[in-house]
């Protein structure tokens, strides 16, 4: 949804006070909707919440194991046969976005979003560099992938 994928708390401060436009934003991904007027104690107080929130579900974040590698969510770090692999910050968004679903496909446009932003859900080579990149770091054989496979036309699985 709207910047998830940068793990920040969002709050929406707006003149809007109609029941929609705050359901349309919450949906959107956004922690908290506060309108003018309002008193500077309560947002500050909506903002604690929100990033007290934000850590619990980061200190909550599983390690995702499959075949001798290892993804810890909370940590941001990846291992395989127990030494770490370095990533880049995309390589680690993607993967992660993959890890969260564990034999499950997601598509292409849900990894653009999360991984890129709204803007790039058409750029499917953007996948493709990365999944390349994590491929060479992970896969015995990367020119034959077992862990990270690609279902042409709709987007990646990350196999259990």
């Amino acid at each position: 949804p709207l910047i998830r994928g940068a793990g920040v708390a969002v709050l929406v401060i707006s003149a809007r006070d109609e029941t929609d436009q705050k359901v349309a934003a919450l949906d959107l991904g956004a922690d908290d909707y506060v309108t003018k007027p309002f008193d500077t104690e309560e947002v500050l107080a909506r903002i604690r919440t929100a990033l007290r929130h934000r850590l619990a579900q980061e200190a909550e974040a599983p390690v995702v194991r499959f075949g001798d590698v290892e993804v810890d969510l909370g940590a941001r770090l990846v291992r395989k046969a127990g030494a770490e692999v370095h990533l880049t910050p995309k390589e680690y968004r993607f993967l992660a976005e993959l890890a969260k679903s564990l034999g499950k496909v997601v598509t292409h446009s849900r990894l653009l979003r999360q991984v890129w932003g709204p803007g790039h859900e058409h750029d499917v080579e953007y996948l493709r560099v990365a999944a390349r990149g994590i491929r060479r770091k992970l896969e015995d054989d990367p020119a034959s992938p077992s862990v990270i496979r690609n279902e042409p036309g709709v987007g990646y699985r990350l196999m259990a």
